[in-house]
């Protein structure tokens, strides 16, 4: 299940670690983003996704309100590419480098902007 987001739709402070690269917006929404489901688990604090994401500040980590002093990923629509590269899961099911634990899945831009209610 992707995490819900509180009407209106505002992403939380980013916090280290940060995804680093380029610091340009997309010029245009790609067809698919990246979605962090419930089953992130933060990896402890040192997040695989995280270093193969090339935009710059689009995944961060954020608090675990309920379990402190633990964490998550979250990914700012606004700057995801839609490159895949923080995903376990490629072509025909090959096992890529990303999320260890599979909590990242790609989501039709589309049916985001209907889920949260927003436009990218």
């Amino acid at each position: 299940m992707a995490t819900t987001f509180v009407e209106p739709f505002v992403l939380p402070e980013k916090m280290r670690p940060k995804s680093s690269g380029r610091k340009d917006k997309p010029k245009k929404a790609p067809k698919e983003i990246a979605v962090i489901t419930d089953g992130c688990t933060g990896c402890a604090g040192s997040p695989a996704c995280v270093e193969y994401c090339p935009m710059e500040d689009c995944m961060f980590w954020v608090p675990d309100a309920d379990f402190p002093p633990f964490g998550r990923i979250l990914v700012d629509p606004w700057l995801c590419i839609g490159c895949k590269k923080c995903t376990s899961k490629g072509p025909d099911g090959a096992f890529l480098d990303g999320c260890p634990w599979d909590a990242i899945v790609m989501e039709t831009t589309v049916d985001f902007e209907a889920r949260v209610g927003v436009k990218l």
